[in-house]
C-alpha cells in the first residue's frame, strides 16, 4: 500500500533526499510547504541561486506544453531545472494523464514541484510516485505543537524553551505553525544572550491578546483574588474588546473544569479526567487547573453550567443589565472564597 512521508519526517531526514522528476507538496499547513519547498530548492540545486534555475507557475493559468518545455530547458548553471506549480490542484486534474505519461520518460535535468491542497493516494499518478515524493503538509495533533515549538526553538533560533513556556505560547497564539515560529523568532531577539525562553518571557513579549488576559483572570479565580480577575477584566474592557468574545474564552476553561468535576464524581483519577476535558498538559495549566478546582469546590463546580448558560442568555437580552456587570457578576462568584 501507497503511503506518503510527513513533513515534519521529511525536514529530519534531508540529508537522505532522493532526487525525484516530481514531488508532489500537499496538505493545509503552508508554513510546512514552505519549509519544505525550500528544502527542495537549495538541495537539489546544491546551493545554486534558485533565480538562475527555477520556473514558477500558477497552476489555474499555466498548460502542460509550457510545463514540459521549462522541464527539458537546460540550466545556464546548477545541476537542475525545477519547475514549480502554485495552486496546482487545477492543473493536476487538467493534466493528469499527461503528468502520468511524462512520468514515464521525465526530462533528464527537470524537477517539477507541485504545490497542492490535496493528493488522492487512489490516482494513478500518486500512485506511480515513489512515497519519497509525496509529501505530506499537516500540522501536528494540537497537543504535539508544543513539542514543536521546543525542537524547532532548540534547532532554529538556538534558544531553550520551557515546557511552560511552549504551552502556555500555543494556549495564546493557537495551531498555526506560521504564526508561532513568527512568535518563537521575536522570542529568541528579545531574550537577547539567555539561553532559555521562560513563561515569564512569553506573558512579557507575547502580544497581550484576549487569551492571554482571560488566562490571567482564571489565575486569580485559582487564587480566590476576584479584585485582581476584575482589575484584568476591566484593561479588556478598556482595550474594547467585545463582551461575547470575552465571555466565550471564560466559559471555554470553565466548560473544562465542570467536565474534569463531572468525570472525577465518575470515578476516574485526575489527571486522565483533564486529559479528557482538554485541559492542555504543560505543567503551569495543569497547576493553574487544579488550583481552580480546589478553589471553586464541588458545589460550585456543579453549578458552573447553570451558571455559564445563565449569563449567555442574561447578555443576549434576558436580563436588562450591561453585559460588562453581568461578566463582572459571574467573575466575582467565581473568585470569592467558599463559605465554610
Amino acid at each position: 500500500m501507497e503511503t506518503t512521508v510527513e513533513a515534519l519526517t521529511f525536514l529530519k531526514t534531508a540529508k537522505k533526499l532522493v532526487k525525484h522528476p516530481m514531488f508532489a507538496m500537499f496538505g493545509e499547513e503552508d508554513f510546512l510547504k514552505r519549509q519544505v519547498r525550500d528544502l527542495l530548492l537549495t538541495s537539489i540545486l546544491n546551493g545554486v541561486d534558485p533565480a538562475f534555475a527555477v520556473a514558477t507557475h500558477s497552476g489555474d493559468n499555466v498548460d502542460f506544453s509550457t510545463v514540459r518545455n521549462d522541464l527539458e530547458t537546460i540550466p545556464l548553471v546548477g545541476p537542475a531545472r525545477i519547475v514549480l506549480i502554485e495552486e496546482a490542484d487545477s492543473f493536476v486534474s487538467n493534466y493528469r494523464e499527461p503528468l502520468e505519461r511524462y512520468l514515464q520518460h521525465p526530462s533528464r535535468q527537470g524537477v517539477l514541484l507541485l504545490d497542492l491542497k490535496s493528493f488522492p493516494e487512489t490516482t494513478r499518478l500518486a500512485k506511480a510516485l515513489p512515497d519519497t515524493a509525496k509529501i505530506a503538509c499537516k500540522a501536528p495533533a494540537p497537543y504535539k505543537l508544543a513539542d514543536w515549538c521546543r525542537d524547532w526553538c532548540q534547532h532554529h533560533y538556538r534558544k531553550q524553551l520551557t515546557a511552560d513556556a511552549a504551552g502556555m505560547l500555543v494556549e495564546l497564539i493557537g495551531t498555526s505553525m506560521g504564526q508561532l515560529d513568527q512568535e518563537l523568532s521575536k522570542l529568541s531577539l528579545a531574550v537577547a544572550d539567555r539561553d532559555t525562553i521562560e513563561i515569564t518571557d512569553v506573558d512579557a513579549f507575547v502580544v497581550r491578546s484576549r487569551g492571554a488576559n482571560v488566562f490571567h483572570i482564571l489565575d486569580a479565580i485559582g487564587e480566590g483574588d476576584p479584585g485582581k480577575a476584575l482589575a484584568i477584566l476591566a484593561t479588556l474592557f478598556a482595550d474594547g474588546e467585545d463582551p461575547y468574545a470575552i465571555l466565550g474564552a471564560v466559559t471555554a476553561q470553565l466548560r473544562r473544569l465542570a467536565a474534569v468535576n463531572r468525570l472525577v464524581a465518575l470515578g476516574q483519577p485526575l489527571e486522565t479526567a483533564m486529559d479528557a476535558a482538554g485541559i492542555p498538559k504543560w505543567p503551569h495549566a495543569r497547576k493553574s487547573a487544579e488550583m481552580q478546582l480546589r478553589h471553586l469546590g464541588r458545589r460550585r463546580l456543579d453549578v458552573l453550567t447553570s451558571w455559564m448558560i445563565d449569563v449567555q442568555m442574561g447578555i443576549r437580552g434576558n436580563i436588562p443589565l450591561p453585559p460588562r456587570l453581568q461578566i463582572e457578576r459571574l467573575i466575582v462568584k467565581l473568585g470569592k472564597f467558599r463559605s465554610p
